[in-house]
């Protein structure tokens, strides 16, 4: 365990019992999403490489145009 993560753990230590379960549901939730997005990207890497073989090859055809976020 690294040194930051131990301490952040002797923090939540420090909480009441019901702020303590609060966080673990949080941490544990937000490690199962990070787990799906990296399935769902290893799995969409095929996919994600011909998408952005299309994208380059409109903008070479001179078919794209710079975004500016300000006009969306």
């Amino acid at each position: 365990m690294t040194e930051l993560l131990d301490r952040a753990f002797g923090e939540a230590a420090k909480l009441p019992k019901r702020e303590q379960d609060k966080l673990a549901r949080w941490l544990l939730r937000e490690m199962a999403a990070e787990r799906r997005w990296d399935d769902l990207f290893s799995r969409s890497r095929s996919r994600l490489s011909k998408l952005t073989q299309e994208a380059l090859a409109e903008h070479r055809e001179g078919r794209s145009r710079k975004l500016v976020p300000d006009e969306l």
